[in-house]
């Protein structure tokens, strides 16, 4: 459909927790659309619905050439961690160790209202993990080490980018994840 604006840390509705999609019609399968493209076009692994400034429970991802879309989530994951390199469209060229289930299991629907269960291990259990944080307002530097949100938080003040959002008046919040981060971090 269109190729969208993603919204950069600091924006509010990054940290705000999206609604649930109570409406299957043209519009929510125009947004699925939107999200692919944007995502594709950024490059991306995925894309959630509040990173193009739509507080609603949607993501997309294409890992491994398979191209997918959830709506109105839920994760059910293993207790067994995996460590590796994440970023996010949110904060661009930003890359950090941060843990994460090593398998999940994603319920919810596709855009026409029909039930929909995704398996995930590795790199794809790392996105449906990933994009359904954003979709409560949690961001993957609120998943960080202490020692590497520190780090993390002194590039993206250093960074040209935020910078720019800092000018325009857009003030970041960080806040802990409220969700079982299986003693990783805070």
């Amino acid at each position: 459909m269109s190729i969208q604006p993603i919204r950069l840390f600091g924006d509010p509705v990054l940290v705000s927790p999206a609604a649930m999609v109570i409406d299957f019609d043209k519009e929510l399968r125009n947004l699925v659309a939107d999200l692919i493209d944007t995502m594709h076009d950024a490059p991306g692994a995925g894309l959630a619905a509040p990173q193009i400034g739509v507080p609603l429970r949607v993501f997309v991802w294409d890992i491994d050439e398979e191209l997918g879309h959830l709506i109105n989530p839920s994760l059910d994951l293993s207790e067994e961690l995996q460590e590796g390199e994440e970023g996010c469209l949110s904060f661009p060229e930003m890359l950090y160790e941060t843990p994460r289930a090593m398998r999940a299991v994603a319920k919810g629907w596709n855009m026409y209202g029909e039930p929909v269960t995704v398996e995930g291990s590795e790199l794809l259990a790392r996105a449906l993990q990933h994009e359904t944080d954003h979709l409560d307002g949690i961001l993957f530097i609120d998943r960080l080490s202490p020692e590497n949100r520190k780090m993390a938080m002194k590039e993206i003040r250093e960074s040209e980018w935020f910078g720019l959002a800092q000018d325009s008046g857009i003030n970041p919040q960080i806040r802990i994840s409220p969700h079982n981060t299986l003693g990783r971090s805070l």
